[in-house]
């Protein structure tokens, strides 16, 4: 009953902060990106809440516990370093743009409408089907803490992330972002002790699991081996980590529910400072929350789903009121993450598809109108999809992620540094990544495919020859010279000295922690491995 209770309170909570923030929307700035007016906390607080969802709280956790977590640390090395690469090398040029939406900048730099409608196409279709494995993933802990039907679940779960998200937009999204994100921090960190103290007590949890005959290795660097080893050789473990983390790396950098944060920051220094920030949490988050789930494994190794070992955990292995903080924190993730997408997707649908093409200029209040029946319209869809599609919450997230990663990558930064890109270039560029994903994705299930010809390295390297080829044919105008040129005039703050000696620290503080994660991982991993 607690854990209900701690639920509803959230959902009510989360609803009421939509429905007071509503009345400070004015116009479509407001909607899309609460104004420019994001804090280093806030911006820090979105783009780590749109990212962690039942992805990382469900699916990776359940992958854990399955025997992965290391390989799952190795993926992270190169997927949290996306942040800093992606603020230097895209973010906060795309602030500097001044848009609205990230379709919009990609519209813009290139002066084309068609490149612009084709960025807004794989956004709405990218970020939907992510929406609907997180939906998913919600859905299932709603129906497994409320003892009621998954379809019951999806519709309660669907309800509370559409109405504060229609009603707020951007601004809703990012002050429920903020505080989620508080939430299942605190789930993460604060419940590693008690897990470890559950099964075994330190070092004895971490020797016990790593000696545990079902799951065994399940602490190497490739996993688990024998029977349930169904990622196959170390070899191939070791591979696909890299390969995705590489892939999740550029998602992080360049993909809509991450990039746009920085268009909601104050100024760019904000920007950068999140991303730094950003980069610090992932690494932490994942350290003690992955860690903590092969655990697990000493005292029950029979949990199905998978997906469910964390809730598992809160109501088994830690105290009620952590258990409500860990329960209410993995809702959290996943309708910050569900808000983030519904948000994007209605603002990519008014402004990027509707307006441009429209024969006639609309008004601020008609685009917000457009807005928000497209979100109705989406999550309506969203509901239909998740009832009739089995969940599958990590490997739909990981599809929908690398498409981005393959269409949208090599487009993204050469959109900042290249001179020779085209419109035409890009337009192409994007459609061949995009489709070369999806082939990808139709011919593994046809025949085993090697872990070098992953879908997205097949779209990744069609989306890279074909921009290059292509522009070559095209033509670069004066207005895309013009904007490039504009991207790299850094712009000034009135109290840039100031600003400007704060961000000089934040190297500083990347250092510091990572001498900090080299001493937690060298304390609670090393020691007692080598002692196993």
């Amino acid at each position: 009953m607690v854990f209900i209770v701690g639920i509803i309170v959230s959902f009510i909570l989360y609803i009421a902060i939509g429905a007071i923030l509503s009345k400070n929307v004015k116009n479509t700035e407001d909607f899309y990106i609460s104004g420019r007016s994001g804090s280093t906390l806030m911006v820090t607080g979105t783009l780590v809440a749109s990212f962690l969802s039942t992805v990382s709280f469900m699916g990776e956790a359940g992958f854990s516990y399955e025997g992965y977590p290391i390989p799952l640390l190795i993926l992270v090395i190169f997927n949290a370093s996306g942040y800093i690469f992606g603020v230097f090398l895209f973010g906060r040029y795309l602030r500097r743009s001044k848009s609205l939406t990230v379709p919009e900048y990609f519209g813009n730099r290139f002066n084309s409408r068609k490149v612009r409608l084709i960025a807004a196409i794989t956004t709405v279709i990218g970020i939907a089907a992510y929406l609907v494995a997180v939906a998913q993933g919600s859905s299932l802990l709603l129906s497994e803490i409320f003892n009621i039907p998954y379809a019951i679940a999806i519709v309660i779960m669907c309800i509370v992330f559409a109405s504060f998200t229609v009603m707020s937009g951007a601004k809703g999204v990012m002050v429920n972002d903020t505080i989620m994100f508080f939430l299942f921090s605190l789930a993460a960190y604060v419940s590693f002790p008690f897990i470890i103290k559950a099964t075994g007590g330190f070092p004895d949890a971490i020797m016990k699991a790593a000696n545990n005959v079902e799951k065994p290795n399940i602490f190497s660097w490739h996993g688990v081996t024998g029977s349930g080893a169904y990622m196959g050789s170390p070899t191939d473990v070791l591979i696909w980590a890299v390969i995705l983390g590489l892939v999740w790396g550029s998602v992080v950098a360049i993909s809509p529910w991450q990039s746009s944060r920085y268009l909601m920051a104050k100024n760019e220094h904000v920007a950068i400072r999140s991303g730094v920030w950003a980069t610090i949490s992932i690494f932490t988050i994942y350290i003690f929350l992955h860690s903590s789930m092969a655990m697990i494994n000493n005292v029950n190794s029979s949990i199905y789903p998978t997906e469910k070992v964390f809730i598992w955990a809160a109501m088994h292995l830690v105290p009620s009121w952590l258990g409500v903080i860990i329960v209410s924190g993995i809702m959290a993730a996943a309708l910050s993450s569900c808000a983030t997408f519904l948000q994007l997707i209605g603002s990519s649908i008014a402004n990027d598809i509707i307006q441009p093409f429209s024969k006639k200029k609309y008004s601020d209040q008609k685009l917000l109108s457009f807005s928000r029946f497209s979100m109705i319209i989406v999550t309506v869809i969203v509901l239909i999809i998740g009832i009739w599609q089995p969940p599958s919450v990590m490997w739909i997230g990981y599809f929908a992620a690398t498409l981005f990663a393959a269409s949208w990558g090599p487009v993204a930064f050469s959109s900042v540094f290249s001179k020779t890109v085209t419109s035409l270039g890009a337009f192409w560029s994007i459609i061949a990544g995009f489709l070369g994903v999806i082939a990808g994705e139709a011919i593994g299930t046809l025949i085993k495919l090697p872990i070098y010809l992953h879908p997205v390295i097949i779209g990744f390297i069609l989306s890279s020859i074909t921009l290059y080829v292509v522009s070559k044919f095209g033509v670069i105008t004066e207005e895309e010279v013009s904007y490039q040129r504009m991207l790299h005039q850094q712009p000034m703050e009135e109290n840039e000295k100031q600003e400007m000696a704060i961000t000089k620290r934040y190297p500083t503080y990347l250092i510091i922690s990572g001498i900090a994660l080299v001493i937690i991982t060298f304390v609670f991993y090393y020691l007692p491995i080598s002692h196993a």
